[in-house]
């Protein structure tokens, strides 16, 4: 299942060689051709406090008959945080992981915070045949409610706020000239039930 060790002679790479033209995985040691699952994988982003842990537990609800739905947070440890490296650690430790589920047929939704620039240079993304982003978003004013209503334990002060409304409003600017671009869903004024269901139409393509 770890697309990283090789099965024939064992040899381990952190930089998986994929054959362009069909899914086929090669050792650099020993030459050995694997076929895999290389399946497109869904990253439900966005800054805090639009509403992507809520609304990962719906899409858990409606896709998980077709989908494997995860929610980034859960490997946030302090082994795997690396500011001076952009985290490199967390987000290629994620991809690995991902790229195990999908061998069992099912694409994964990935539900944190995360932009392209953050992915898709990792050596893990040829793992996969395409990432698509859909960033939630939501007006300055009511994020900044959202925050300041959380649990004291989470620590948001008013410092940390504001750089969460810079972030937004720099992912509003850059979303469409992002490679690959973003799409933008507003969660200002929506009920959670229907940014669910538009979440699962953009994931399915409905």
């Amino acid at each position: 299942m770890n697309l990283l060790i090789c099965a024939r002679c064992g040899a381990r790479t952190d930089v998986p060689l994929v054959e362009p033209d069909e899914p086929v995985i090669r050792c650099a040691a020993c030459g050995h051709r694997r076929r895999f699952h290389r399946l497109p994988l869904y990253c439900v982003t966005g800054p805090s406090g639009t509403g992507k842990s809520t609304v990962a537990r719906l899409l858990g609800e409606r896709l998980s008959d077709r989908f494997v739905v995860l929610e980034q947070d859960v490997l946030w440890l302090a082994g795997l945080r690396d500011p001076a490296d952009d985290h490199r650690a967390f987000r290629s430790a994620w991809l690995r992981v991902i790229s195990m589920i999908h061998q069992n047929g099912r694409p994964a939704v990935l539900c944190g915070t995360v932009v392209p620039p953050e992915l898709e240079p990792l050596p893990e993304r040829a793992l996969f045949a395409e990432i698509r982003y859909l960033s939630l978003v939501c007006d300055p004013d009511v994020l900044a409610e959202r925050l300041r209503a959380r649990p004291a334990w989470r620590e948001w002060d008013e410092p940390r706020i504001a750089e969460t409304l810079e972030y937004t409003a720099w992912i509003r600017s850059c979303a469409d000239r992002m490679d690959p671009p973003m799409t933008l869903l507003d969660t200002t004024h929506v009920p959670v039930e229907a940014t669910a269901e538009a979440v699962c139409a953009w994931v399915t393509g409905g």
